[in-house]
């Protein structure tokens, strides 16, 4: 097994040797830092000797978008036509997973209490890794960024209340609270100011319409249709404690 880190670059030279092909999974940083541990990771993969590199992007990548991930995205895809070798943006959706911190609460208190938002293009971790390892392993993909990797259906949140609704039985509204009640709100349970502030961008981005953008694209590369956003939330709740009082387990419809 080799170990690298991507904030410490020095260490990823050894990590692509004898590689020919790469695959750079954007990392969980926040902040200036994470467009320059990707290209660095994608520059050493290079000086390594790599013919073809893949990048997990998004598909909102814009450099003046509002939800600050997605500058970086765009700066890497920049960096990406620079280098000498072949490369992809596998342009992600939006990952369903996001959902998951706010259900709990919102089946707690029976409201998803969250800003001002817009259509996003949910989409299944497990359906993008696949089309990540068939991208990966086709050396047919194409180059440059790749068409949305999205599921077909576009929700916004009221969506996902009527959603969690159906599911489990029990009413969950959605409520809209303006942006620094939000903020204040999430600071009061424990999260970090910058953290909740990032969280906002990606709120406000949807609101301009952001990750309104489906295409057929993953269904094509995995060859199937894709995992819906019912089907994750479904999955997760499964995954919850069963709770006291009327109505069914969450996670127990189908």
């Amino acid at each position: 097994m080799r170990e690298a880190d991507f904030t410490r670059p020095a260490t990823l030279g050894a990590v692509f040797e004898g590689a020919d092909t790469v695959l750079v999974v954007s990392p969980s940083i926040a902040g200036p830092g994470a467009a320059a541990a990707s290209r660095a990771a994608v520059d050493h993969a290079v000086a390594a000797g790599a013919r073809r590199i893949l990048y997990t992007s998004h598909q909102a990548a814009s450099p003046d978008s509002r939800f600050a991930a997605q500058p970086t995205h765009a700066a890497v895809e920049e960096h990406l036509r620079e280098v000498p070798a072949r490369t992809t943006a596998l342009r992600h959706g939006f990952y369903a997973s996001t959902l998951e911190r706010y259900a709990p609460r919102a089946l707690e208190t029976g409201e998803l209490r969250v800003p001002e938002d817009g259509p996003f293009s949910w989409s299944d971790h497990a359906d993008l890794a696949e089309a990540d390892a068939v991208a990966l392993t086709d050396p047919g993909t194409p180059d440059g960024p790749t068409p949305p990797l999205t599921a077909p259906d576009l929700l916004d949140l009221a969506d996902v209340a009527r959603v969690l609704t159906d599911l489990t039985g029990r009413t969950v509204r959605r409520v809209v609270v303006d942006d620094e009640e939000w903020v204040a709100d999430q600071v009061a349970l424990g999260v970090p100011r910058p953290a909740a502030e990032f969280v906002l961008g990606m709120f406000r981005a949807a609101r301009r319409g952001d990750f309104a953008v489906a295409g057929p694209f993953l269904e094509e590369l995995i060859g199937r249709r894709p995992v819906s956003v019912r089907e994750s939330l479904d999955r997760f709740l499964r995954t919850l404690p069963a709770r006291s009082g009327s109505g069914p387990v969450p996670g127990s419809a189908v």
